[in-house]
């Protein structure tokens, strides 16, 4: 009775730590999908970014078709040397706009990168905080898998360790053996 007891009250501690994980699992959870919506809005942003840049394109093309026309249209009184010089200047110029928004783009999505990057270290290193119960260790563990494999029961485990059979329980399923 006394064992049965004990039993219980480690299956019902076990319990209150199970409940405690689950709540700081779905805390973390929430913490996720809030940065969701954030990295969401960041994307919205970088999206406009680039309809801007495509609207600038657009334009940009429509002022070097003008300007080839008007080149062709002064093209008899200039040498080539001179067309290929003022085409050149009229592409760099359309170029730099375009140069520069790229720039920003990119160091846009470093600080994303960089920002995600510690975020998920940050929740790898919480999940790891997480830690099996004090009374099983490596050394119980391999004693249990033998002990286990040898054919001797949970209840029997449980007793000869001096461990509780839930803990026995979660070592056999940690390790996929039941």
């Amino acid at each position: 009775m006394i064992d049965n007891l004990e039993n219980f009250q480690s299956f019902f501690s076990i319990e209150y730590i199970l409940v405690g994980m689950a709540g700081i699992i779905l805390y973390l959870l929430y913490y996720v999908y809030s940065k969701d919506a954030d990295y969401n809005k960041n994307i919205r942003s970088i999206a406009s970014v680039v309809e801007e840049l495509n609207r600038e394109i657009y334009y940009l093309k429509k002022n070097m078709t003008e300007t080839q026309k008007s080149i062709q249209k002064s093209s008899r009184g200039m040498s080539d040397e001179e067309i290929y010089q003022e085409i050149e200047r009229s592409v760099y110029d359309m170029v730099q706009p375009l140069s520069y928004g790229l720039k920003q783009m990119q160091e846009n999505i470093q600080t994303i990168d960089v920002s995600v990057d510690s975020r998920v270290s940050n929740l790898e290193n919480g999940v790891k905080q997480f830690s099996i119960p004090t009374s099983v260790n490596g050394n119980d563990d391999e004693k249990i898998l033998s002990l286990y494999k040898q054919g001797i029961t949970i209840d029997t485990i449980s007793k000869e360790l001096n461990i509780s059979k839930p803990e026995v329980e979660f070592v056999l399923k940690i390790n996929k053996i039941k």
